[in-house]
Parts: C-alpha cells; structure tokens; sequence
C-alpha cells in the first residue's frame, strides 16, 4: 500500500505520499485526497517469490481489460500484469522505492513495527521553521524541492546584502512587516493607499556560537536619516534614489520607490550593525502561518473587544490564528497608552509564542504541520537574492534551531518622545542607553545569561588584557585616525594627557588605510604600557595586536594606537558591555507573557 492507503496518519514520510497517476504518467503529491474518492493505489505486492510487476493500467481490473494473452510459452509478457517466476523481479517505477517481500504473518503473534526510515528520522529531527526539508533524493522528492524554491520571492537588494550564507560566522537578518493591504480580507488593514511601508521592524541577531539571539525591534515612528540608495529596476537597471533627512523610519520602504535593501542601509547606519539579509511579508504571513501551525497562544490580563481590529478575546489565555491573530498583532488601541510602542511588545509576545509552538514536538513530529508550514512559509516571505533558494533558507532555518528559545532575547530600541513637537506623535533614539545595546550586538553579546562557546582565538585574546598595567605617565602612545571622524586623534590626544595623565602621547595624523575596528599594536615588553591605555580607553580584547612597536619622534619604541570607524569619541568605551542596560526592555522568547 502506499502512503494513502496507511491512512495519512502523522508519522507519515511526506515523501511517501508522491504517487504514480497512472493516467497522466506523472507523479503528484496526494496530501488529502478528496471525500468519497479512493486513494491512488501503489503498487501491489503477493507472496514471496510470486510479485506482480504493475503494468501502466494500474489495476487488475485495467489488465482483464486489455485482454491479457499468454504469449508463446505459456508466460504473459512482463508489465502486462503477469506472474512473474521466482528468479524474476518486477520493473522499478521511477522515483519508487523498492519493496522487499513480506513473509506472511504468524497467526497469534503481532507484526514487527517497521523502523522508521532515516528520511524519516531527518524530518523528526529538522522541524519547525525547517518544515521544508522533507525529503531525501528521490525524483519525487526533488520535485517537490523544487516546487517549494519556486514558491519564493526574492529582490536584489545590490551591495546592501551579502551574496551568500556562511553557517559559521554571527549574522544579522532584518525581518520587515510591511502595511501593503494585498491578499483576500485585508482591505481592513492599515494605510489604505500605502504602497508597503516598513510597519513592523526587527533587527535579528544570532551569536556566532549559536547559543542566543536578539531581536530588536525598530519603532516605525522613529525620526531619523534615510541614505542614500540604488534599486534594481524591471529591466535590470538600478536607479539611485535620493536620501532624506529627519524623517520616519517606515518611509525607508516603498516611499519614493525605495526597496528592502534601503531600509537595510538605513538600520546599518542607524546602528552601526552590517545586515547580512532581509525576510519581508505582509498581513497574510501571520495569517496563514498561524493557521500553520494550528494557532498560536496568547495571554490577555484584561479582556479585548476592540472595535476597529475586531479583535475579541476574553482575559487569560487563548489560541488564535488566521484573522484572528492578525487583529491582535495590529490592535494598538486596546494595550498600554495605544502607541506603537505597546503595540511591539504585543507583537513580540505573539512572535514568541509563534516560536515555542513551531519547535514544540506537536509540530516537530506532526508531518501534516511540517507540510503546510513548509507551503506557507516559502509562499509568505520575500527575500534577497543571497538567501532566495530553499537550500539557502534551509541552512539559515537549521542555525536558528540551535539556539534555545530561552536565549532569545525581545527588545525595543530605547527611545524619547521628539523633543520636537508638542503633541508627541514620533520618537528619537535615547542614544545613553542605545549605545551600548548597538555596541552588544556588533560584539556579539548576549543579553541573556549564557555559558558562551570560547574558541581558542578569542581565549587567547582574553588573556592579553590580563597582567600588570604600567603607570598613566610610562605609556608612550602614537595615535592615529584610521576611519574614525575627522579630528578623533586630536581629541584622543588631548583627553589622554588632560584627563588620564598619559603626558607622552602624540597624535601622528592619518593612517595609511582605513580600518572597520580600532587597533593597538605593541610589542612583548610593551604589554603593561598597552593593557593600561586599553582599560582607559575601554578596548575590546579583539584590538590587541602584539607584534613590534615603532618609534616615536624621540626616537624611543611607542605603542601604536590606530582609531578605526568604530571609535565613537574620546573618553567612550569601544568595547561592549558585558550586561544589557538596566533601564531597556527586554523579555526572552521562552517565556509567555500577558499583554496588558
């Protein structure tokens, strides 16, 4: 029997249920075939030694029908329904698996519960958002892959992306929702003439060892700089699109013909975080992956009745999905003081949850699931062209599953009503506490308690800033600007003598190129000098860079300090903090919350 006829239950190998239709010669994927009508039959099988090759009709019935003549010899011919003799074995269907010959049961004694197939045992394994691997390497099976990579959208987004995925370094994917009112049932929904918007705004990053994640989310009415950008035209050409100043964040998508890549551009100057790739979807995405998923839960401390979302819940916890889950995520006027602020932290609980059903083994182990949020997932999101094919996605689905989803940390941009305006409609970005969350995240670390993986290299790197420190008066420094601002080396060079009593620094102008981090280069017997200057000047462990010292202009070995663009002023730590700030907020994905 195949697929169908053990009756789709769920431990079903989706790649199983591709059967031969013996009308059209084609394979086809029969996930629910339909009322009344009988599942597509597969190849039969007799005894031992006695096994019927399928002809094209299919059927018994369909071989009595062409007449089945004996052939000279008294053999019908092979494939026309004839037994075939014991040293003959029946033709293989293309993309079929071959059936072994079952002894025939024992009567009182239960049939051995056949093993479960290593397809299988890798479709366990993958799930949730990795719903599309569920297949090995059958022709069926890679029709279906192909299918499910036709399902993507993709957009060349240029230089603002990377052209590839690497599975062993940190990565930053921004995930857009976008307020376009496209798709059946969405007329409701926001901005009536807006062309997609960058309504909803996450930042997702993942550690290098995978043990945690932060998503950040990046209100829409944020005031800030859009840059520059070029967009892929229809044929082929780019168009460079003017930047603006002061203005809302969301207008960094689809005003002005801007595309994903330039609200990529905007987050990286926003920041100072490189955005690897983008995910964008619209209305329909929640929709149809919570129906995926079979809903997801949420908890209200108060009961909803909101009249302009429709959304109607009572308080504690409920399972939504589809329209539902859309109003909940859009509703603003029914959580907090009804700003978009609320309502992120609203939509970063429904995310969560989304995230804990997707892993929990009601999905993981429910190929039904898997299917269809495979389906929903391919056709919902649009993607740069360096992550736009399904073995892409597929890697960057698997590294995610590695992190646990108590690692993964939710939090807002820390911002301040706009000074600006006296009836507050907008926000700045609070730059006290953005900075070090900015800082955390290009550093790579954690706002979560977590015992991180140390490779080797960055032990040893450790272990420089640790030892005995020279005196503020012994440190001979040269400074010099390797991409920082102009005027950073004077700067430095003033507050080192003024303020940290380092009397023998000099500044020594430009360097001769231009550095993405700063450095501090000096040689074995110089390590005291440089472990000082570092702790001043709060250096990461990364910009120590033992080697030879030069000389200075009398003539004596000088540390060498070169300020690279991520050098943000005299008397600014360069290095992260160790711990999110106090005053952020934050709540981890493994935790359900209740929206209030």
């Amino acid at each position: 029997m195949d697929a169908q006829g053990r009756g789709r239950s769920d431990d079903i190998d989706p790649a199983d249920q591709w059967v031969l239709n013996p009308d059209t010669g084609d394979y086809e994927l029969r996930l629910n075939p339909p009322s009344g009508q009988p599942p597509m039959p597969g190849p039969r099988q007799g005894a031992p030694g006695r096994r019927r090759a399928p002809g094209p009709e299919g059927s018994r019935a369909a071989q009595r029908s062409t007449g089945g003549e004996r052939p000279p010899g008294g053999r019908r011919a092979p494939g026309r329904g004839a037994p075939l003799e014991e040293d003959q074995e029946a033709p293989r269907v293309p993309g079929q698996r071959r059936r072994r010959p079952q002894a025939e049961p024992v009567p009182g004694r239960r049939r051995p519960k056949p093993k479960k197939s290593r397809a299988k045992k890798v479709l366990l394994w993958t799930g949730g958002i990795m719903a599309f691997v569920l297949v090995g390497t059958s022709t069926a099976a890679y029709l279906y892959y192909k299918h499910l990579d036709d399902n993507i959208n993709t957009t060349d987004v240029g230089s603002a992306g990377d052209k590839g995925f690497s599975k062993d370094e940190a990565f930053n994917i921004l995930l857009i929702g976008t307020d376009k009112r496209t798709g059946k049932g969405n007329e409701g929904y926001g901005d009536k003439g807006s062309v997609g918007h960058a309504d909803t705004n996450i930042l997702l990053h993942v550690s290098k060892d995978r043990t945690n994640a932060t998503a950040l989310s990046i209100p829409r009415d944020l005031i800030t700089d859009i840059p520059e950008c070029k967009t892929k035209q229809p044929d082929d050409s780019w168009k460079n699109i003017q930047g603006s100043q002061h203005v809302r964040f969301n207008t960094s998508l689809g005003q002005d013909g801007r595309d994903p890549g330039c609200t990529m551009r905007t987050v990286e100057e926003l920041t100072g975080v490189h955005v690897n790739h983008f995910m964008m979807a619209d209305f329909n995405a929640v929709k149809t992956l919570s129906s995926a998923v079979g809903g997801v839960e949420v908890c209200l401390e108060h009961p909803v009745n909101d009249k302009e979302s429709h959304l109607n819940l009572p308080a504690g916890k409920s399972t939504i999905e589809g329209e539902q889950a859309l109003a909940f995520v859009r509703t603003r006027h029914s959580f907090g003081n009804e700003s978009d602020l609320d309502r992120i932290k609203v939509q970063q609980q429904f995310l969560g949850s989304l995230m804990r059903k997707m892993s929990s083994s009601d999905t993981l182990t429910s190929p039904t699931k898997l299917t269809s949020l495979a389906e929903t997932a391919t056709k919902a999101l649009t993607v740069d062209t360096g992550i736009g094919h399904i073995s892409t996605l597929k890697d960057v689905a698997l590294e995610l599953k590695k992190v646990p989803p108590k690692n993964i940390t939710f939090t807002t941009l820390p911002v301040v009503d706009n000074p600006d305006e006296i009836v507050h409609a907008t926000v700045v970005v609070n730059k006290t506490l953005a900075d070090p969350v900015f800082s955390m995240i290009r550093d790579d670390v954690s706002f979560t308690e977590v015992k991180q993986k140390k490779s080797k290299e960055k032990a040893a790197q450790e272990a420089r800033l640790k030892g005995p420190k020279a005196d503020p008066s012994e440190v001979r420094v040269d400074i010099y600007n390797g991409g920082a601002p102009g005027g950073s080396a004077q700067s430095t060079l003033t507050w080192l003598q003024n303020t940290e009593g380092m009397s023998k620094a000099s500044q020594l102008g430009n360097a001769p190129k231009s550095l993405a981090k700063t450095t501090l280069e000096y040689s074995p017997d110089q390590a005291d000098q440089a472990r000082e200057l570092a702790d001043v000047m709060g250096l990461p462990a990364s910009a120590m860079k033992p080697g030879e010292s030069e000389k200075n202009d009398q003539g004596l070995p000088a540390i060498v300090l070169t300020l690279g663009k991520d050098f943000k002023g005299a008397g600014v730590p360069i290095a992260a903090p160790s711990k999110a700030p106090k005053d952020i907020q934050k709540v981890d994905a493994g935790k359900a919350v209740c929206a209030s």
